[in-house]
């Protein structure tokens, strides 16, 4: 039997997508314009928030590679033949799928879709040495180009669609929220109350999103010293009375990532706490009002570093105030260039969309010892910010118990 390098498999209907077919055009079309400023015959993506961006298609990798190719007249997801149709079904353009039967095939597949001694962009971020190599040595460019800072941006401002998609993100944040706050009782166990606010987000992104595939939605519930850190994963701790508590549900939406962030304590605060996490909320509400367009991160960064060093606080900040949101996860994906950090310089725009988020984390054996952490997400506006974040923050709403 004579076995290909790769094949079509282009198996059943299309399926919808998480946008028109207009919403991929305007994208392709930006790609194609960077593509002729740059003198580029193709681009390379390889990232799983750039193929999912430019071809509505999220690759699950599994240590496989997979690109979306772009020319100036064609777009072709290059998939694994694990996934069978699904690549196809679920991308705007063409598919072609690549065999395991010899090593490298992805790359000769690649080749065929770009051609070789051509002007190559590519992701440098994303693409390992080996890949690198790789690409080299079977695409030959006459030139290459990191392509990655030029999609960052163009990502970075959204589409109307995006920031719409958006919105129900946060609205299913919301709902994830509440159903962890009636979970909350002294005894249960981070696992069991993060389950809860996991399942009503996803039963409501598939009551929003009939049509959706449906993964990656998650929640990190902690709970007292567990709280230090914001990425700190769900343990089998159960809850005591006192406890400072961290809420974090992250619904996700056709690769779109949207968060909800909150400080709780269960049944009581003692008044060391109170005074941090009301510390806290001030920031946090200060931040907001910051968010203009026109302001640069680094100056937000500057003028909220000042107001918790006048609180003597500072010190007990563990990274940036915010940052971007859009096709982003814990697997993949950040918009570095829009980060409330000091080496960021980014100006703020309408049609952006970022989070104000600062954290106090103060070590076991202090007063008001744990970590206090506010979430909300701002679609930048002509006007100003909006908060697209519905739950509560703050004491009046979460001593909870």
């Amino acid at each position: 039997m004579e076995r290909p390098e790769n094949y079509r498999f282009h198996n059943g209907e299309k399926a919808a997508l998480p946008f028109p077919p207009e919403e991929y055009e305007a994208r392709l079309e930006g790609l194609r314009d960077l593509m002729e400023l740059h003198s580029l015959d193709a681009v390379v993506l390889t990232s799983m928030h750039n193929v999912a961006y430019y071809s509505g298609f999220l690759y699950l990798s599994f240590g496989r590679p997979y690109a979306c190719v772009v020319t100036p007249t064609d777009c072709v997801t290059v998939s694994a033949g694990i996934d069978a149709g699904q690549p196809w079904r679920r991308s705007v353009g063409d598919n072609i799928t690549y065999t395991d039967w010899q090593r490298d095939n992805f790359w000769r597949t690649v080749a065929q879709v770009t051609g070789t001694g051509r002007a190559i962009g590519c992701e440098a971020d994303h693409l390992t040495m080996v890949q690198a190599e790789k690409l080299n040595a079977f695409l030959r460019p006459s030139r290459g180009m990191d392509i990655a800072p030029g999609t960052m941006a163009q990502r970075m401002l959204k589409s109307p669609a995006e920031i719409a998609l958006i919105r129900h993100g946060a609205q299913v944040a919301d709902v994830g929220g509440y159903a962890i706050r009636d979970a909350i009782r002294e005894g249960a166990t981070e696992l069991e109350i993060a389950m809860a606010g996991r399942d009503a987000m996803e039963r409501e992104i598939a009551a929003r999103f009939p049509e959706a595939e449906y993964r990656d939605s998650w929640v990190w519930f902690q709970s007292g010293p567990n709280t230090d850190g914001a990425h700190n994963p769900v343990t089998n701790r159960a809850l005591r009375r006192g406890d400072i508590l961290s809420l974090n549900c992250f619904p996700m939406i056709s690769g779109y990532y949207t968060a909800l962030e909150r400080t709780l304590f269960l049944g009581e605060v003692d008044d060391a706490s109170l005074k941090i996490w009301e510390a806290n909320v001030a920031a946090h509400e200060y931040g907001i009002s910051l968010l203009q367009p026109g302001a640069s991160c680094a100056d937000v960064t500057a003028k909220l570093n000042a107001f918790l060093e006048e609180r003597d606080l500072l010190r007990y900040r563990t990274f940036g105030y915010g940052h971007s949101f859009g096709l982003l996860s814990h697997y993949y994906g950040r918009e570095a260039g829009l980060e409330l950090r000091e080496d960021i310089e980014t100006v703020l725009e309408p049609g952006m969309v970022i989070s104000m988020e600062p954290m106090l984390t103060l070590g076991a054996g202090q007063p008001g010892a744990g970590g206090y952490r506010e979430h909300d997400i701002l679609v930048i506006t002509e006007k100003g910010p909006e908060n697209i974040t519905g739950y509560p923050y703050g004491p009046g709403f979460n001593v909870v118990g």
